[in-house]
């Protein structure tokens, strides 16, 4: 993570998903939160990124409090909101997956009461548009938004748990 805030909470699961394992790391920061299905999640995303031809090298999702985002937003992007989620791109090669993905859990909760969609989905939904980021799909205008949105939706059907 270079420049980014390093001092994470792995957690302690069962089955060890580590960096060295399968490239996915999740990690917790400032918040009360468990990741249910983490090797079907490591799948998942592996999967993904393999659709896309993609290898993932080294993924890190830290999942945090939306003040700790907030402060994260502020101090490496300038940007003075609360968000979602964050993604840091650190790859060298375009068909290399290689970054870090900061994911506000008060904001996938909150945002789930808004769509009318389980905690669950939003945040798998969540999850997976960091990983489109660093697939190189951008968000930035309508017609963007709606395209990443039509990804996430795929992405989604690609779940077999």
């Amino acid at each position: 993570m270079s420049d980014l805030p390093t001092e994470h909470n792995e957690f302690d699961d069962q089955d060890d998903f580590s960096r060295e394992s399968h490239g996915i790391e999740f990690m917790v920061e400032d918040v009360e939160f468990e990741l249910a299905d983490a090797q079907e999640l490591t799948s998942w995303i592996e999967r993904v990124a393999q659709v896309h031809e993609h290898e993932i090298v080294q993924l890190t999702y830290i999942f945090c409090s939306d003040e700790y985002l907030h402060k994260v937003n502020v101090e490496y992007l300038d940007h003075d909101t609360y968000t979602d989620v964050i993604t840091f791109d650190n790859a060298d090669d375009a068909d290399i997956i290689e970054g870090d993905i900061f994911i506000s859990v008060d904001r996938i909760r909150e945002n789930a009461v808004i769509h009318g969609v389980s905690f669950r989905d939003e945040l798998h939904r969540v999850m997976i548009h960091g990983v489109l980021h660093l697939l190189g799909y951008a968000d930035k205008d309508l017609l963007s938004q709606t395209a990443m949105r039509k990804k996430e939706d795929d992405c989604l059907l690609l779940r077999t748990f």
